[in-house]
């Protein structure tokens, strides 16, 4: 799928419905050596930090992505049409730990254009980062009660900030 490079002041995206209606992929590792994995998220958020422009995901310890997020500097967050859905599925459902789950996807790993880590063919926006933050959930801090529920297993997830560095996209993401 064609995207072209969008800049951050021309994006258009509704990160609630990208996150939680669409899902996403996130991808850590090096696309050159071979290393890398992904997991398909659904909870996430675009903004600003430190007078930059970020992208936040949330990383739980025990997935296998979370090696990669510690061990590589940079991730990408693609978002693919509707007609990828079941591969996201599959994606979110199998650990690369036991498998080559993004090959039996079906998807189709690219290179990114500025960042090691890689990016997918299908993909319609794809948004890379360089990590600059990262702590895991305290459940001292939420304020929320009902947050809890989310964490029946008290596995708090990682969150990781990322400033967003480069974006492709199609014409329904440019503003």
């Amino acid at each position: 799928m064609p995207r072209n490079t969008i800049e951050i002041a021309d994006l258009r995206i509704q990160p609630h419905d990208l996150f939680h209606h669409q899902w996403c992929l996130l991808t850590s590792g090096d696309y050159t050596k071979h290393e890398f994995n992904t997991m398909t998220i659904g909870w996430g958020a675009l903004g600003t930090m430190w007078s930059r422009p970020f992208a936040f995901v949330a990383v739980r310890h025990s997935r296998y992505t979370y090696e990669f997020m510690q061990k590589f500097d940079t991730f990408t967050v693609s978002a693919f049409p509707s007609e990828f859905h079941d591969a996201l599925s599959y994606l979110g459902a199998h650990s690369g730990r036991d498998i080559d789950k993004i090959s039996e996807s079906g998807l189709t790993p690219e290179p990114s254009i500025i960042i090691p880590a890689p990016s997918f063919k299908e993909a319609e926006i794809v948004i890379e980062c360089r990590k600059m933050y990262a702590d895991d959930l305290n459940p001292v801090h939420f304020l929320d009660e009902t947050i809890y529920k989310q964490y029946p297993n008290r596995d708090f997830h990682r969150i990781y900030y990322g400033q967003i560095l480069h974006v492709t996209g199609v014409e329904k993401y440019i503003q």
